[in-house]
Parts: structure tokens; C-alpha cells; sequence
């Protein structure tokens, strides 16, 4: 939606919210002294949510990296704000039903002053809360993945993948050093990036981003792109990237050789244990450049037909019908954030197969990371970040 039918939208919901609270709040000496803070903050967060998108995708002058800050943390109390205010009108109209049924004797408006103030102290201890788990360095999640058929060299062989990191106005380069260490302490066989790293140019956030280059695994890292990263002007971030040392999959494939084949006589004993890693442009990259058109059975052109473990990274979970249909074993995705927050966990489902977690499509598996930053608000609440560490393992 373009910006300013949106910021009409979310003014429109703020003087709701007003409407709703803040006459309940007038009464009393408590009221009287959180009825002027409220105000004051429905109408900073009013103000600042439209701040961070201001000129993003135009010429226009840039907002300071400050006020983004305040618009976004806006963005996250208002969520919950208005979810909350629903709740409570909901709840007092159901109770003032039961009420009228019942004739019981009711302080109603004891009860609509409550509620009234409830909600933006539910609110703000929801947002204060997502914004803790949003800022500390995402934990490590450890999954099993079994494989039917995998080679014993292969048994064992651990994937780090790191997801919709979104470096921008509140993500900098300390949160990535951060992640980096916290990666580079596993002795992962491989790193995986599945897409959503940026949400900036390259001028904007080349130093920011420049921690991955020291990103270490026995046999590198691998990248693929998502949508964010076309937002933010994808062949420019790909040079970037390339630049870094770090190995970007554009519909392509490479054979990582997992055991020394020096002296190896067959082809057989040549890809014993190798493990193909292939990697597609996001899932709607066709949009933004036609020649970009993710393809995972493109991906494997050429592939040698002896490697039968194969990897896919692939942004969005809604890739793997595809993948599963070209003869892959293992898709690692992101996109979805685990939902990230409640009420956007509840739109996930509708555009993707898998929210988070691993999960079976046929005969391929599927893991979906909730991401390893956040995008938009900092804010997470139900949905922890993540840092993946995944081990093949034989299927039994």
C-alpha cells in the first residue's frame, strides 16, 4: 500500500484508540494523571510510524537513523495497542450482554476505567518484552535432519544457516559481529544465508554488512537472494557479497567434497560423500528481473547424476513444491519469521506452506527458520530468533 493512503489508515485507527480510551480515563486521580501520557504518546506513535518509510524507495531526503528508531518502536507498541483495544471492546460488549441478561448490580464504570488502563500498560509491557528478544543475540537451535541413503562421510555434516537478518536502520554492524562470533564458535561444515539480509542500499550499509566476510566453515558460505534484497537493488548487493568472499547461488549449484579423493580410482569413489549445495533467486525475483526467474530445477544443470544428496536454499517455503519435484532432500528456508509477533503469526499460514520448523513434503524435508534478526518493528514476541545449526543424520 502506498504511503500515504497508509498513513491515513493508521491515524484513522490512533484517534479509534483515543476515542476508545481515553474518556474512560478521564475520572479519578490516576486518571487524571495517565489520561495526558496517553494522549501523548497515541500521538507521537500517530506522528513517527510513517518516519522509517519516508523516501525509502524514492529520491527523497532520508529520515535520520534516530527517528526511524522512534517510528519503528511506535510501529511495535501500536500493534499491540490496537489489537489490545479490540480485545477490550470485545470484552466489554460481551460483558455488558451477560450484564443486561443476569440484572446483576455492576460498577460499569469502574470496569471500563480497568480495562481502559489495562491496555496500554499490557501494551507497552508487550513491547518492552519483543524488544529484548528482538536485541539479544539469537540463540542457537539445533536440528537432526535424517536422510534416506546418506553416505557415512556425509553423516554428521553440519549446515549453519542464518535467515532474514535485515540489516538496516536498527540493525547494525554490532548486532552482526555478534552473530558472526556466536557462528563462527560452532565449526559448522558450511554456512547458509537464505535471504532478507539487507533493507538499504549498498552505500547505506556496506560497512554494516562487512562482518560476514570473517563468517568461518570448513567449506565457506553460500547465499541466496530474497525479496528484500531486490528492494534494495539485488545486482549491486550480489557485487557486494562477491566481494566479501562470500559464494552467491543464482539458480546454480556447486558439489562440495566432503573426504579426500586423492587416489580415487571410479567416478563412484570420486563423489562418495559429496554433497551438492544448490541455491535459487527468491521465489518472486521474476518480478523484479526477468533473467532472476527462480527456477530449482534450473539449479541443477549440469549437476553430476552420482551426487544424490542435494541441498536446495531457497528464500520462501512456498519454493519447495518445486524442489520437491526436481529431487532435492533438504530445503532451508526463511521469509516467514515464525510470524515474528501476534496478529501477523496469523497471515503466515495463508501464504506459506511452512511457518517454522522442519517438516516434510513428499519426500524432502523443509526448514523454515523464524530468522536471525527482525524486520520493521524490534520487536518479537512468541517467535524467538534464531541461529540453525543443522546435522545430517542417516534416516532409520
Amino acid at each position: 500500500m502506498p504511503l500515504r493512503p497508509l498513513t491515513v489508515l493508521t491515524t484513522l485507527l490512533h484517534i479509534y484508540i483515543g476515542l476508545r480510551l481515553l474518556p474512560a480515563l478521564a475520572g479519578g486521580w490516576a486518571g487524571w494523571a495517565g489520561w495526558p501520557l496517553l494522549l501523548i504518546a497515541i500521538a507521537v506513535s500517530a506522528a513517527t510510524m510513517p518516519l522509517p518509510f519516508i523516501g525509502l524507495r524514492s529520491a527523497g531526503r532520508p529520515v535520520a537513523d534516530g527517528w526511524k528508531w522512534l517510528g519503528l518502536l511506535s510501529m511495535g507498541w501500536f500493534s499491540s495497542l490496537i489489537v489490545l483495544t479490540l480485545v477490550r471492546d470485545a470484552g466489554l460488549l460481551l460483558a455488558w450482554g451477560a450484564w443486561r441478561l443476569s440484572g446483576a448490580m455492576v460498577d460499569w464504570p469502574h470496569w471500563q476505567f480497568i480495562s481502559a488502563a489495562a491496555v496500554p500498560l499490557l501494551a507497552t509491557a508487550i513491547t518492552l518484552v519483543g524488544f529484548l528478544n528482538a536485541r539479544r543475540t539469537a540463540p542457537v537451535v539445533r536440528v537432526d535432519v535424517p536422510i534416506q541413503d546418506l553416505p557415512a562421510a556425509l553423516a554428521g555434516f553440519t549446515i549453519a544457516q542464518l535467515s532474514d537478518i535485515h540489516v538496516g536502520p536498527t540493525i547494525r554492524r554490532g548486532y552482526i559481529q555478534r552473530i558472526v562470533d556466536a557462528v563462527n564458535g560452532l565449526g559448522a561444515d558450511m554456512v547458509a544465508i537464505t535471504g532478507d539480509l539487507v533493507d538499504g542500499t549498498v552505500a547505506e550499509l556496506r560497512d554494516h554488512i562487512a562482518p560476514l566476510q570473517d563468517l568461518r566453515a570448513r567449506h565457506g558460505t553460500f547465499v541466496v537472494t530474497g525479496n528484500h534484497e531486490y528492494y534494495a537493488g539485488a545486482h549491486a548487493w550480489i557485487d557486494e557479497l562477491r566481494r566479501l568472499g562470500l559464494r552467491v547461488l543464482l539458480n546454480e549449484h556447486v558439489v562440495l567434497q566432503t573426504r579426500s579423493v586423492k587416489g580415487a580410482q571410479t567416478d563412484e569413489e570420486v563423489f562418495e560423500g559429496a554433497l551438492l549445495v544448490a541455491g535459487v533467486t527468491d521465489y518472486t525475483a521474476g518480478h523484479f528481473d526477468a533473467a532472476h526467474a527462480s527456477d530449482p530445477m534450473r539449479a541443477l544443470d549440469g549437476a553430476p547424476p552420482m551426487v544424490q544428496t542435494r541441498v536446495l536454499l531457497a528464500h520462501q517455503p512456498r519454493s519447495a513444491p518445486a524442489a520437491a519435484e526436481a529431487g532435492y532432500q533438504l530445503q532451508l528456508s526463511g521469509h516467514t519469521h515464525g510470524g515474528q509477533f501476534f496478529p501477523w503469526n496469523l497471515f503466515v499460514p495463508l501464504q506459506q506452506p511452512f511457518t517454522a520448523g522442519l517438516h516434510k513434503l513428499q519426500r524432502m524435508w523443509v526448514y523454515t527458520s523464524r530468522g536471525t534478526g527482525y524486520w520493521g518493528p524490534p520487536k518479537r514476541v512468541g517467535a524467538p530468533s534464531e541461529i540453525t545449526l543443522l546435522r545430517l543424520v542417516p534416516a532409520h
